[in-house]
């Protein structure tokens, strides 16, 4: 198991300049993190006029209920969990689902796949067009699948980050990680005859 990245100095004392008040603090929040709520709102929503919305949205949210974060995990996975539930209720307000069922095994459970499987796809489809297709392939895939194959690849966090933001089992984030891997590569191999 991964742990979650813990919250640093920085995280506590950005936090509390916020909370304060204090001249430019709110800002530079923003700027630090709007890379990570556009990643989790766009990846969800695919819509670029709603994604900029929502992130203001997350950013008002943020700055609402700053006085709830604890200081116990990462500011950017707190910040992250604020934007994921503001895209997952958009989401279910369009009674758009977030994702497909997961399979379960002859025992009803569902399956836990090692996360990593070896394959990067990334330096594996480093051609330009390649790459073009295994975006489109990734914006194929339901939100959620979509939205936690970027915040691991894209934005590198852990299991454990991501479970906190996405409110999952780990065990589940790693399913999803799996299935999204698979249906890249059958998406890549069928569709574009491309090894991946």
């Amino acid at each position: 198991m991964i742990d979650a990245a813990p919250p640093t100095d920085d995280d506590r004392a950005l936090a509390q300049a916020v909370l304060a008040g204090r001249p430019g603090a709110f800002e530079r929040l923003v700027r630090t993190y709007q890379g990570l709520c556009w990643h989790i709102i766009e990846r969800m929503v695919r819509h670029p006029d709603d994604t900029r919305e929502l992130c203001q949205e997350t950013f008002l949210r943020v700055h609402q209920c700053l006085h709830q974060y604890r200081g116990e995990s990462a500011l950017k996975s707190w910040i992250g969990q604020v934007a994921y539930s503001v895209g997952k209720r958009h989401l279910e307000r369009r009674r758009i689902p977030i994702a497909d069922a997961i399979g379960a095994d002859e025992d009803g459970l569902a399956p836990a796949y090692a996360v990593s499987d070896g394959v990067d796809l990334q330096a594996e489809h480093a051609d330009d067009e390649i790459t073009l297709l295994l975006h489109a392939a990734i914006d194929a895939l339901p939100p959620l699948q979509r939205t936690v194959l970027t915040l691991y690849h894209l934005e590198e966090l852990p299991i454990a980050d991501i479970a906190r933001i996405t409110g999952l089992a780990e065990g589940t984030i790693k399913s999803h990680l799996f299935r999204s891997r698979r249906q890249l590569r059958e998406t890549l191999e069928t569709g574009y005859g491309v090894a991946a």
